[in-house]
């Protein structure tokens, strides 16, 4: 057992820590949100996760714990900072919170006896755990880097809703460490999770694992926007871009995974690390233009739906139902949900949005405070002159009779969740 803090409690920092103390681990969760930090002693997840809300009441006031006061990472071996690294208007990543979260470390460290391993499994770009991590740990801390306290990168790959079951089943961990020390400690945080699953093991540099995470991410936006382009020329051909997909999907070069072409990606993950991929590719002179080209492919499919939309129903003065609000299924996230930009194209047309998600409500309701939002998609379904699939949730797919007490039945799918059927006025976005 290695007894193991982290800072921070959002999705992956609760995730993380939940799932360490599940796997036998003592965990100290630190948060400055008091909020928070009483939710996990109550044994209740702060964050919407499959999974989570279970693990956490199982550990809590047991294996696992939370507090405000930074003094606690001193009983600790090892400590990981899962803070947010929020993207700024040029795409860059904002490092306030991870470095105010450093000094307070560092600060508590100063007063430590022993070795200590921070570990960064915040996102960041390459660099910034050598640059700017590891020196200002230095010097709140001071203690000897490399020798007293050690640095090292281990990236996440947690998907929103599905983030517990994939920390326990892994495609593949890394580390990014530079002493003998830094490994040992994240092989015995990490034992217990590659001995029972085939994941493979990645023993790097720090800056390669700081890459890794954002070629991942890249990789896969990019894959993307990619169908997504494919799934609009087939659109225009009145091909059926999903059996495309599926077919091509079987070359094992390409894969069938990430080949759903649909009105595109949003959430935590892609916009913000993508976004700064393409940042810190500038910065170094770099000009990444199959990047670029992903993110206007993404931000393009928001408009084409509306003008699907508009080739069956002038949307002024008109009553439009949008259904789903987050940015996937499984999650109450709406941070980069596609339902933003249909909502601000919806309102700029003059459309009388009625809104609905089954999770996702209360936060698109800080977004647009002034949208109606129903209690159930029947009841946003309920004489619209046309409805937007926005998030494919499974309730969606099941509405069916539900679209027959619109006043006109015009859906416009972005999923594929829908079933065609006389008496609806269907298009899909890429089909």
């Amino acid at each position: 057992m290695t007894h193991v803090s982290i800072v921070g409690s959002g999705y992956v920092g609760t995730t993380v820590a939940a799932c360490l103390a599940d796997y036998g681990h003592q965990v100290t969760n630190v948060d400055v949100d008091e909020s928070v930090v009483d939710a996990i002693n109550a044994g209740e997840s702060p964050v919407h996760e499959p999974g989570l809300d279970e693990l956490v009441a199982a550990h809590a006031g047991e294996r696992l714990r939370a507090t405000t006061d930074y003094a606690a990472i001193r009983d600790t071996d090892v400590t990981f900072l899962a803070l947010p690294t929020p993207a700024r208007e040029d795409g860059s990543i904002d490092l306030g919170a991870v470095e105010a979260g450093v000094r307070s470390l560092g600060e508590a460290l100063a007063t430590e006896d022993g070795d200590h391993l921070v570990v960064v499994k915040s996102t960041v770009t390459p660099g910034t755990t050598e640059e700017t991590v590891a020196p200002l740990l230095a010097e709140t801390s001071q203690r000897r880097l490399d020798e007293d306290v050690h640095v090292a990168t281990n990236p996440e790959f947690l998907r929103e809703g599905s983030a517990v079951s994939d920390f326990r089943n892994p495609d593949k961990v890394v580390f990014g460490a530079r002493t003998d020390l830094a490994r040992e400690r994240l092989r015995a945080v990490f034992d217990p999770i590659l001995a029972g699953s085939e994941a493979s093991l990645v023993e790097t540099g720090i800056r390669e694992a700081e890459t890794i995470k954002y070629a991942n991410n890249a990789f896969l936006a990019a894959k993307v926007s990619l169908v997504n382009d494919i799934g609009n020329v087939c659109k225009e051909y009145g091909v059926d871009a999903y059996e495309v997909a599926e077919a091509i999907g079987l070359d094992d070069r390409i894969s069938e995974r990430f080949l759903r072409s649909g009105v595109g990606w949003g959430g935590s993950c892609f916009p913000k690390d993508v976004a700064a991929f393409v940042a810190a590719a500038r910065e170094a002179g770099y000009d990444p233009a199959m990047l670029e080209a992903a993110i206007a492919v993404n931000d393009r499919q928001p408009r084409r739906m509306l003008d699907l939309l508009e080739r069956h129903v002038d949307p002024a003065g008109r009553r439009v139902a949008v259904l789903g609000l987050a940015f996937k299924p499984g999650t109450d996230d709406v941070r980069n949900s596609r339902a933003i930009p249909i909502i601000e194209g919806l309102r700029d047309r003059g459309a009388s949005v009625v809104a609905y998600d089954p999770v996702a409500t209360d936060n698109m309701r800080e977004r647009f405070p002034d949208v109606e939002y129903a209690d159930a998609a029947t009841e946003a379904l309920a004489d619209a002159d046309a409805a937007l699939v926005v998030t494919d949730w499974d309730e969606f797919g099941a509405l069916d009779a539900a679209f027959d007490r619109m006043a006109s039945p015009v859906v416009v799918d972005g999923r594929r969740v829908v079933e065609r059927r006389d008496g609806i006025t269907y298009e899909g976005l890429t089909w």
